[in-house]
């Protein structure tokens, strides 16, 4: 990386899937190549039985890091590569993300089935739960990893008293299905969630204070990735 000061070019990579993490960014004046992880998350899970919750979000985000990471050096070629010999391969910020709900002690991710949907929505209605997001940030140079951290950022979400009929209406149309937590608060969800406590853009999907964070630890300004 090149010295304090002088004009550098980052790449970015998002390592998500979700378009509201890639609208977050975007609005936020980042354009960041999306890359998709190949992770088994229920695997990493069941790897991290007995582990912190928030630790869990931030180890799930590392994981697709490293996913992310490996096929993006795949891509570069080997040492001989002529990229690699040259220089001419810009340094890249891989941002990779996880969340979960955490009510009552238990962590649930995205319900999948309008059944765990409706039940999920049942158990949290008229209650408060945190929305907890583990982000991961890797610089890659060349061919390797040379700075890395994570932080997970915690939001309270106090879900609306809705009844039956609504929560029926909403899972029905699908988009609590595959969302972290079973709600959004960008979408239609937004109308059943009555207040929240923390940062906005980490309960969306990233958290853009947090990654500020994250690249002044590694040393590099927000402003290097406009």
């Amino acid at each position: 990386m090149n010295p304090a000061g002088s004009t550098r070019r980052f790449d970015v990579v998002l390592g998500s899937a979700s378009p509201a993490r890639l609208a977050v960014l975007t609005r936020a004046g980042v354009h960041p190549r999306v890359l998709i992880s190949d992770v088994d998350e229920d695997a990493v899970l069941e790897d991290l039985a007995g582990v912190p919750p928030t630790d869990v979000v931030a180890r799930l985000a590392m994981a697709k890091s490293d996913a992310v990471v490996a096929t993006l050096i795949a891509e570069r070629g080997g040492p001989e590569s002529a990229a690699a010999q040259d220089g001419s391969i810009p340094d890249t910020v891989v941002l990779t993300c996880d969340s979960m709900l955490l009510f009552r002690g238990a962590l649930t991710g995205k319900p999948h089935t309008p059944d765990v949907a409706i039940d999920q929505w049942k158990r949290v209605r008229g209650q408060s739960a945190q929305l907890l997001t583990g982000h991961h940030l890797a610089v890659v140079s060349g061919l390797g990893v040379v700075a890395s951290a994570s932080e997970t950022a915690s939001t309270t979400i106090d879900f609306a008293d809705v009844d039956d009929a609504e929560i029926d209406s909403y899972v029905a149309t699908g988009e609590p299905l595959e969302v972290a937590g079973g709600f959004t608060l960008d979408g239609l969800g937004g109308w059943f969630v009555d207040a929240i406590d923390g940062d906005p853009s980490s309960v969306i999907g990233i958290g853009l204070p947090t990654v500020r964070r994250l690249l002044r630890r590694v040393g590099i300004g927000v402003a290097e990735l406009w």
